[in-house]
Parts: structure tokens; sequence; C-alpha cells
């Protein structure tokens, strides 16, 4: 017996070392029976975590496709918390489902829009689509992935940017990643919004854009959808990142928690509420 409870304070003491060392805050949030019965089974996918609601099936995607590269992201364990750019929590708990395995950086840049642009730019590297990689800054100039790993070197002066020829190609992800810090830097919601293209809410899409450009504004990103074939009904998945910095997070939909965090189409009047958010129903846009 005696060894038996040394055992037990052995492996505690294993458990709370382990929580020290990765430094997370373990939490029991609470939910709802229709939230357990959807992470019944511990996906790791977007699409392997949550089931479309009753009724309703998954749009039919091409494998190399962006929605389907959105579908298929990569997710961290349930119940983990939203943290910004520098390691602290975000004040914030109670609006995301999930959060998606990828990095926030270490400085205050990669925020709502920049999210978009993020994973938008993530999908056309990794399918060796760089020529396409191109974003407009707040001013106007496009600035080209394609320039940036010839060598040139950006020049911001005040309003005006041109580039500098003469420099070493810059190939590898870590060179991608600098590109797109200076993306985050000189682009945001004002200038995404000029560059999308407007659309209806009915023919959203996976991969589109929620966006009000401005001072402030914010962006979210349509990252799965499905669908009701006997009443043509749509439902859409949200992700967002916000200010500061922070993991970009799957939205919970409030006004609806028995199918969130679906946002049904049927139940979406003149505006959309996110938690932090509440946009037009006329903001949706595409690339």
């Amino acid at each position: 017996m005696k060894y038996f409870y040394t055992s037990i304070v052995c492996f505690i003491a294993l458990l709370i070392s382990c929580k020290d060392r990765n430094n997370r805050k373990p939490i029991t949030p609470e939910v709802t029976i229709d939230e357990i019965v959807k992470q019944s089974h511990e996906g790791f996918s977007i699409s392997s975590r949550f089931l479309e609601p009753q009724g309703f099936v998954r749009s039919t995607l091409k494998k190399n496709s962006y929605g389907h590269y959105l579908r298929e992201f990569p997710l961290l364990p349930s119940g983990e918390e939203v943290h910004l750019y520098d390691g602290s929590l975000k004040y914030n708990q109670d609006g995301h489902a999930a959060i998606l395995d990828i990095d926030v950086g270490n400085r205050d840049l990669q925020q709502c829009a920049d999210a978009a642009m993020r994973l938008r730019a993530e999908y056309l590297f990794e399918n060796e689509r760089t020529e396409e990689i191109a974003f407009n800054f707040t001013n106007g100039w496009k600035f080209e992935y394609q320039k940036w790993r010839e060598g040139n070197k950006l020049i911001v002066n005040g309003n005006k940017t041109s580039w500098l020829s003469g420099g070493e190609r810059k190939e590898s992800y870590k060179d991608f990643r600098n590109y797109l810090d200076q993306v985050f830097m000189y682009a945001g919601t004002l200038s995404m919004a000029k560059e999308l293209k407007s659309k209806k809410l009915e023919e959203v899409k996976v991969g589109d854009v929620i966006i009000k450009g401005g001072s402030p504004g914010h962006a979210v990103i349509v990252v799965d959808m499905c669908f009701n074939s006997e009443n043509g009904d749509k439902a859409m998945m949200l992700a967002q990142s916000y200010m500061p910095a922070q993991q970009i997070h799957i939205l919970k939909n409030h006004n609806n928690p028995k199918h969130s965090p679906w946002y049904l189409i049927s139940e979406i009047g003149d505006k959309i509420v996110t938690p932090e958010w509440t946009f037009d129903r006329d903001q949706v846009k595409s690339f």
C-alpha cells in the first residue's frame, strides 16, 4: 500500500511538472450536450472536429483547392485557450470553438485581415503557386512575393513605396514569413476590402472573407461550409484573429448554440453577428 500511494504522488507530480513546462493553464469549459456530441471524437482538423448540423452535408471541394485546404486545416487539442503574440492569454476566452495550429509570430502584426492574408498565402506557397502571392498596401501599392523572392528590397519612404534591386534571392520559408510580416505591417482591412471582389451572402464559399474596411475594421474567414439539400439552406464556419495579434481561432455562434460553430444563412438578417464584431450582410468578399 505504501508503494501504491508513493506511485500516485509521483504521478501527480509528473502532471504538474508537465503543465509548468508547457506553460499552459488548464481549463474545464462548460459545454452543452450538443457540444459534447459534436466533439465526441477528438478530431484534429476542422472537418473531423465538427459535425454538420442535422440535415446538412458538407459541400464538395476539389482536393487541391483553397477551400479544401481550409477545411482540412489542423487544429490544436480541444480546450486550448487563445494566446496573444506575446504568449499572454486573450482577455475573452468565450468566443472560440477551436484554435488553428499555426503560429501567430512574436510581434503585434498578424491581426484580423492579416490572418486572412496569411492563410491564403500559406496555401499558395505550399502548392508552389508563388507567382499568385501579392497583396496591396494601404497606399494601393502592389507588394508581390515573386519580386521579394528575387532579392529585391522593399523601400518605404513616408507614404511612398518602391523596390531596390540587387539583393540575394530569398527562397526559404523564413524569407516567406519575413515577406508576410511586411504585408501585415503595411496592409490591413482598408486595403483588403478594396482589393477583394464583392458578392452576395447567398453565394458565399469556403475561402471567402467577411470584411469591414477601415480603422477600426475587422475581417473573418469562411473556413468551411455545408448545405441542406431539402430546403436549400447553407451554413458557414468562421475564423478570425483579432487585436492584439492572436492565434487564429474558429468562432462560436452565440446566437444559436445548438448549431455552433455553424452560422446558418437562413438565420442571418441584415447583420452577421459574431462574438466580437457585427458585419453588414453585404460585406462578403472573395479573392
